[in-house]
């Protein structure tokens, strides 16, 4: 799962990063899912235009994400954790006739 998920965020923000550079927008300004959103849009149109015109959807494709940027937030330095405590009863695996019929007959 962790080598699928790489490549796609690299994908975003080197997407991210050319339209930033390209558009004078501070890249970490910019959405990453309003990038993910724009890029599913445009795949169609990338894939069926030719080679010149390829290079022009781009161009648009970049316009449209450094121009969909995100506030400043102050303040949004917290580190990323788990809400949920760990409970201390175990998963239920089966289901759930099959465990009463097992807890009856217990």
């Amino acid at each position: 799962m962790q080598a699928l998920v790489a490549p796609r965020f690299l994908l975003l923000r080197s997407l991210m990063w050319d339209a930033g550079t390209t558009y004078t927008t501070p890249p970490n300004r910019l959405s990453l899912q309003g990038t993910l959103y724009h890029l599913i849009n445009f795949i169609p149109k990338l894939l069926a235009a030719t080679s010149t015109k390829r290079l022009r959807i781009y161009r648009t494709l970049l316009k449209v994400i450094a121009h969909k940027g995100v506030l400043e937030r102050p303040g949004r330095s917290e580190l990323r954790v788990r809400k949920r405590r760990p409970k201390i009863y175990p998963l239920m695996t089966k289901p759930r006739q099959e465990l009463r019929q097992q807890l009856q007959t217990a």
